[in-house]
């Protein structure tokens, strides 16, 4: 069996740390954690990286198509490595939840997200698991698009890390009792 987790975010360095990123942001402590880094992959427009733990495979995965087109790295991605949508775990940014918390799902809307709608639309599903992390919403009428593709203020930017290091603890837990809803009633919140 593998796990392929997919962080969702946006490449280059004018993207980093800001608060769409930081479903690679997660996925950078997992690596860190599992002593593995990341190399591009061009055929799939991605960043990879890769390990087993336990005789699994875990694939860690890094769109770099930017996130309105995430699924056009996912989808083939998951084809080469003979998975389907069970097998997927996505992490990404939600600003309707306060900074740093958590949400595991195994299903549900995009919210607005369009990375997500991006992989509803190559994937042509809603069904698959994933990991939201707040960065909570706009504040003073900051539109939606400048709050996501801000770094977070010095307010947020600790609850944030908090946040990244939780969501990157619930990905290793997933990872060894490999019971996502266990996960959830570990970490949700």
């Amino acid at each position: 069996m593998t796990k392929m987790i997919v962080g969702l975010g946006n490449p280059g360095e004018k993207y980093a740390h800001t608060k769409h990123n930081i479903g690679f942001e997660v996925l950078d402590v997992m690596a860190d954690k599992l002593g593995i880094s990341f190399s591009r992959d061009k055929t799939f427009i991605a960043d990879t990286a890769s390990t087993f733990i336990n005789g699994e495979k875990i694939l860690l995965v890094k769109p770099v198509t930017f996130m309105n087109e995430s699924g056009k790295s996912v989808k083939p991605l998951l084809a080469y490595n003979g998975l389907d949508t069970e097998n997927l775990t996505v992490v990404y940014d939600d600003l309707d939840m306060a900074v740093g918390k958590l949400r595991l799902r195994e299903k549900g809307s995009a919210g607005g997200h369009n990375g997500m709608k991006s992989l509803f639309s190559h994937l042509g599903t809603q069904d698959f698991k994933r990991l939201k992390v707040g960065i909570g919403r706009p504040k003073h009428g900051m539109s939606v698009i400048n709050h996501v593709l801000a770094r977070f203020d010095k307010a947020d930017s600790e609850l944030a890390e908090i946040g990244i290091l939780r969501a990157a603890d619930a990905l290793a837990y997933f990872i060894e009792t490999d019971d996502f809803n266990k996960t959830g009633n570990q970490f949700n919140g």
